[in-house]
């Protein structure tokens, strides 16, 4: 039996991504940064990644077979749409190195080094992007091409040249942002969103090299008289997709992942201090009024607020003896000393609530309740260990039973 051979193009064809997904979330990606870019334009980092997600977006706009063949027949020009597709990824490609070199020499570095290698990324891209309409200017194009150009003129003068210039421009680009992003991605000292960031950024332009290879391939291979176009129609295309999409991912990752991560750690500290917060509630018979509106800073910052103020006066009023005793028997029973001060501070405080002292204990020194005050969360953490909060009391019990009168 002769097996069946398989058409590269209709399982390609399976995989198809539409352009709106990666523009959708390359837009999502800018608009999550746009308020920051707005707020300090004068950064020329916020500046090139602006930039660089602005162009991302205009590529896979105008790069849609529908958006081609409404920009030719808009401009009354067969095939006008590809000097002008080539010249926003050519676009996109100089403003891909200007954010690396922006990035790599810092936020603040304005030195004449960085300024002169900005401006050769200007001078180079947009001599390039010149040089793409001189040579469709100079070629012959009549037929239509929305999906297949760079194949179909492959071996056309002038268009031969123009589509290996805007391949090359592009690969340089992809190539130094690639090895440079991935050198920083493995750096010591990085943030962990960043640095997942950098590596979804580093297999974005990773893919973008594949793409530019597919291209190239398919047509060299016109050049040699073979037929590799669905390198270029079928194998470009989803690559290129995924590429914008891991490409905005890494844009948004450290500044999504720090935001949840900050609304994660608020929402976590005001859960710890529910014990703490309830217990002070039964002992000046007051709440905190609840806001519908508050931000979870808000709410976080009250229950503090709401939290010292009620303990405050018991705080000075706490047995030092008993705190102390308290922390030796925790140390006793195994817990580590942070632990075990925690552990203590909440015997002393429901010593104090449950005694109702209205005077100094016999062991209070009059220390200073900034300690205690400042440790609430580790207080509030105790309290929910009702057995080892028992088993302190017990044993500082019974050390107080064992010291002659």
């Amino acid at each position: 039996m002769t097996p069946l051979a398989l058409d590269p193009s209709a399982v390609l064809g399976e995989l198809y991504i539409s352009f709106w997904v990666p523009t959708a979330v390359l837009t999502a990606a800018l608009l999550i940064k746009l308020p920051t870019i707005i707020r300090l334009w004068r950064d020329p980092l916020l500046r090139a990644v602006g930039g660089l997600l602005l162009l991302a977006c205009a590529v896979f706009v105008f790069c849609m077979p529908s958006m081609i063949a409404r920009v030719n027949r808009l401009a009354g020009v067969p095939n006008i749409a590809a000097p002008w597709c080539y010249s926003l990824i050519t676009a996109m490609s100089g403003s891909c190195l200007l954010l690396i070199v922006t990035w790599r020499n810092g936020r603040s570095d304005r030195s004449a080094v960085t300024r002169r290698a900005r401006r050769r990324v200007v001078s180079a891209y947009a001599g390039v992007i010149v040089a793409l309409w001189v040579l469709f200017l100079l070629a012959v194009a009549p037929v239509e091409r929305v999906r297949d150009l760079d194949t179909y003129y492959a071996r056309t003068p002038f268009m031969r040249e123009e589509i290996l210039l805007y391949l090359l421009a592009h690969t340089v680009a992809c190539l130094i942002t690639s090895r440079l992003i991935w050198n920083w991605a493995h750096a010591a000292g990085l943030d962990a969103w960043l640095r997942w960031g950098l590596r979804l950024l580093g297999g974005g332009y990773a893919l973008n090299l594949i793409y530019d290879a597919a291209k190239l391939t398919a047509v060299f291979a016109r050049w040699r008289g073979r037929d590799l176009d669905w390198l270029s129609t079928d194998l470009s295309p989803p690559v290129a997709s995924l590429s914008a999409i891991l490409v905005a991912a890494g844009f948004i990752l450290p500044h999504a992942g720090q935001f949840l991560h900050d609304r994660w750690r608020i929402r976590l500290a005001h859960r710890e201090l529910r014990p703490l917060y309830r217990l002070m509630c039964a002992v000046s018979g007051a709440s905190v009024p609840f806001a519908l509106r508050a931000t979870p800073e808000l709410r976080l910052t009250r229950r503090e607020t709401f939290i010292r103020d009620t303990l405050l006066p018991l705080a000075r009023r706490l047995d030092t003896d008993l705190r102390h005793r308290s922390y030796e028997a925790a140390l006793a029973l195994g817990h580590p000393p942070e632990r075990a001060r925690a552990l203590a501070a909440a015997v002393g405080l429901l010593d104090a609530i449950e005694t109702e002292h209205s005077a100094p204990g016999p062991g209070d020194n009059g220390s200073d309740p900034t300690g205690l005050l400042r440790e609430i969360g580790a207080i509030s953490r105790a309290l929910r260990r009702a057995g080892d909060l028992e088993a302190v009391r017990s044993r500082a019990g019974a050390a107080t039973e064992s010291i002659p009168s």
